[in-house]
C-alpha cells in the first residue's frame, strides 16, 4: 500500500492553518519579515509573500511544519510559564542568563537556521514547565 499520497494530502491540509498560526505568533512577537523568514527556514521573498498572502493554498514541507511544530510548543509553553501576555511575548528578546544561552536573547538561538535550535529551545520551555504536556 502506498501512503505517499495520504501523507500529502495531510500535508495540504495542515499547511494553511499552521501559516496562520505561525504569522499570528510573528505579529504578537513583532518579528520582522527577515526573522519570520529564518524562522521558516525559507530564502525566497516570493514564497514568504505568498504564504502570507494565501495560507491556504500552501503545501508545506516536512522541514517547514517541524518548524512550525517547536515554534508553536515554544509560544505555547511562554504562555503557560507567563501567564501575562505581553511577558511571555517578550520572553524571547530578552537577554538569558541560562548556559543555553550564554546571556544572549533566546530569539537569537532560534533565528540560527537550524531546526535543532528551536528543539533545543523548546525542550529547555518544558523542562521549565516539569515536562511536556
Amino acid at each position: 500500500m502506498n501512503v505517499l499520497p495520504l501523507q500529502m494530502d495531510r500535508s495540504r491540509e495542515l499547511s494553511g492553518p499552521a501559516l496562520r498560526t505561525f504569522f499570528n505568533i510573528a505579529r504578537d512577537w513583532k518579528l520582522s519579515r527577515e526573522e519570520q523568514m529564518r524562522l521558516l527556514g525559507l530564502s525566497a521573498t516570493s514564497t514568504y509573500y505568498k504564504w502570507k498572502d494565501a495560507p491556504q493554498g500552501a503545501r508545506l514541507g516536512r522541514d517547514t511544519l517541524e518548524r512550525l511544530s517547536y515554534i508553536f510548543g515554544i509560544y505555547k509553553a511562554l504562555q503557560v510559564l507567563l501567564p501575562d501576555a505581553q511577558a511571555a511575548d517578550e520572553w524571547i528578546r530578552k537577554p538569558n542568563k541560562a548556559p543555553l544561552f550564554g546571556g544572549r536573547p533566546a530569539l537569537e538561538r532560534m533565528l540560527s537556521g537550524n531546526v535543532a535550535d528551536l528543539y533545543v529551545v523548546r525542550e529547555y520551555l518544558d523542562a521549565q514547565r516539569g515536562g511536556w504536556s
